[in-house]
């Protein structure tokens, strides 16, 4: 799975979230605070993704976030994870 999608996920996620949020408004580098997400939209934008990619991060990584590149990097390298441990799988 190529990052473009993993980003072109988060971000309709957020934009989905958040009131009066374009996704040709994000700029991936500010926080998801930063960009109008409350607390439960940031739940939100960070389960739902999660969900449509099916992955699961331990809240340990998610507290270390800083930005939305930071989100989608986290779930890139989830998604890479797990598709590796399933390809070793006989």
């Amino acid at each position: 799975m190529k990052r473009e999608h993993i980003m072109s996920v988060v971000l309709k996620h957020l934009a989905d979230s958040v009131d009066g949020l374009a996704v040709e408004d994000i700029d991936p580098s500010r926080s998801m605070k930063d960009l109008g997400a409350n607390s439960l939209d940031m739940v939100e934008v960070v389960s739902s993704s999660m969900r449509e990619l099916r992955v699961k991060i331990p809240r340990s990584e998610l507290s270390k976030l800083t930005n939305v590149d930071g989100l989608v990097d986290l779930l890139l390298r989830t998604v890479e994870e797990k598709g590796a441990r399933e390809a070793a799988q006989p």
